[in-house]
């Protein structure tokens, strides 16, 4: 059997909190910590770009900070996030310097990902560090965020940073071997899932709730990693992380699920748009509308059902069909007001509906992506 982190060109590595941060008493995992930066000594000998997207700041702040036994206010993450970055980086450094290896550091917000231009920015970064010989070591900059901060859910950024460089591997290391048919730890007869060609709708729903606990986030994030991850040409794997030197036993092909990736990926600026978390908008299309995207057309304002949101022009939207299913993702070309005066309407009818003319197409083929 092929072996697909052998394989590998370039690898994003996550690590959630759990594996890395002893929860009993906020300390970190030192002898773990160093087995993995071996791993990725091993990976880098064999030609392989290797990105770590690394958890634990604010775990391995809260007892130094008095921050234990409750829920924590957005503040307190903040600042715990904050003391714990910097310990962080430390320990990522000096495991990574033992194994004759330059850490780099990047903290990312969604933004960062989200935005076009910034994207590119972070991904220029992201590209230098690799091409000197570096290993960049990222996080949410938690410490600066405005929204809630949730912990171990750096799986969709992992598989954002995977498609940002072009990874062909992601790796997610958890506290289980892979995707069950169900939850092994209640029911017995649950059947481990090797390789999983598709996400179905089945498959998806074997993610089940994110438990409670440092690790919030789960099989569901990590399973919503994987369509980020497939859909950009990635293959990602869930592997356990429980035992030293994780990496080197997925080399050794050890027990995992592999992902497959999308054979046809699209073009970078493609998977960009596939791979957002963050769309301001939903438009529903009717069947003939639905059929002409299949056949790569513009979606026209004619197709249009129904708009909902309050976008502005150039905004992600997503793309729903009448029975309310996901069929794909685009930037629009009119706001969210106007795209509602000529939905239903066809294109040489804009000057009439706005008063003003416009693109014939509400979203442009060169826009959009398919996700069916």
């Amino acid at each position: 059997m092929t072996n697909r982190l052998a394989e590998a060109r370039c690898v994003v590595i996550k690590i959630g909190s759990a594996l890395l941060v002893d929860a009993k008493n906020a300390e970190l995992r030192h002898h773990w910590l160093s087995t993995v930066c071996e791993d990725i000594a091993r990976l880098r000998a064999q030609g392989t770009d290797v990105v770590v997207v690394s958890s634990g700041a604010i775990a391995l702040a809260r007892v130094r900070l008095g921050l234990v036994g409750r829920r924590l206010r957005l503040d307190e993450k903040q600042a715990a996030a904050s003391v714990g970055q910097i310990q962080l980086a430390q320990a990522w450094s000096a495991a990574l310097a033992l194994q004759n290896l330059t850490a780099g550091q990047l903290l990312l917000t969604p933004g960062d990902t989200e935005d076009r231009e910034r994207h590119l920015n972070a991904r220029a970064t992201l590209r230098t560090l690799l091409g000197l010989g570096c290993v960049p070591v990222i996080n949410e900059n938690d410490a600066i965020a405005t929204t809630e901060i949730r912990f171990g859910d750096n799986d969709r950024l992992a598989a954002r940073v995977a498609q940002m460089i072009g990874a062909d591997t992601l790796v997610l290391l958890s506290d289980i071997d892979g995707l069950y048919t169900a939850d092994p730890r209640l029911d017995p007869a649950a059947e481990h899932l090797p390789v999983i060609e598709a996400l179905t709708e089945s498959v998806m729903a074997m993610g089940g709730a994110p438990p409670p606990g440092y690790s919030s986030g789960g099989m569901h994030t990590k399973l919503l990693a994987a369509q980020i991850a497939t859909r950009a040409g990635a293959r990602m794997a869930i592997a356990s992380g429980l035992s030293p030197h994780p990496i080197s036993a997925l080399l050794d092909e050890g027990r995992c699920s592999w992902f497959l990736a999308t054979e046809d990926a699209g073009s970078a600026r493609k998977r960009w748009l596939v791979g957002a978390l963050q769309t301001k908008g939903r438009v529903t299309i009717d069947h003939g509308a639905v059929r002409a995207l299949l056949n790569g057309s513009s979606l026209l304002p004619a197709g249009v059902k129904e708009v909902e949101g309050g976008f502005a022009q150039g905004d992600l939207v997503v793309i729903l069909d009448e029975e309310g299913h996901e069929i794909g993702r685009g930037l629009t070309a009119y706001d969210a007001e106007d795209s509602r005066r000529i939905a239903g309407h066809r294109s040489e009818d804009i000057t009439r509906c706005l008063g003003h003319s416009g693109r014939d197409e509400l979203i442009h083929r060169d826009d959009l992506v398919l996700i069916r």
